[in-house]
């Protein structure tokens, strides 16, 4: 009966770990801004962030938290990592396990970082964390840090 158990629990393990590795996707600018496009009813939050920036690192929970609490509503978050390409099996995708993040998480699939930044907005400096709110045509850029308190109200804000 022991061994039963040990299978069925490595088996469960692996599944689930096999789920992680497969939720961070890679994407283009092109591809997010049609995504958000088909998506005029949603509420996009989109934060780029990467797994070696401390202040991206503290405020993803907030994110994951504003994701769980509302998903009864129309709110897509996007948490999109600008880590290199060449570290998503190495550095994302280990840390989204690890983090056992829940929410759609990309790797941003860009080799031009001021073309990308350019087209994601025009005044941003390049520093993250950095966060799109977005609705229908609302828009707002903001490049900081959030708390929950602070990521909320935004949200709030945007929904309506």
């Amino acid at each position: 009966m022991k061994m039963k158990s040990f299978i069925y629990l490595v088996i469960l393990v692996v599944f689930s770990s096999a789920s992680y590795s497969q939720k961070v996707k890679l994407i283009t600018i092109d591809q997010l801004q049609e995504r958000i496009k088909n998506g005029k009813d949603s509420t996009y939050v989109v934060n780029f962030w990467a797994t070696w920036c401390a202040p991206c690192v503290k405020e993803l929970p907030h994110f994951e938290r504003l994701n769980a609490e509302h998903k009864s509503e129309k709110l897509a978050v996007l948490l999109i990592s600008v880590d290199f390409k060449s570290k998503l099996n190495t550095a994302v995708i280990p840390f989204v396990r690890r983090k056992m993040m829940l929410s759609q998480v990309f790797l941003l699939n860009e080799s031009d970082p001021q073309e990308y930044i350019n087209r994601i907005e025009p005044t941003w400096s390049g520093s993250i964390p950095a966060t799109i709110f977005i609705k229908g045509d609302k828009r707002k850029f903001v490049e900081n840090e959030f708390t929950y308190e602070q990521l909320l109200t935004e949200y709030k804000n945007y929904k309506q």
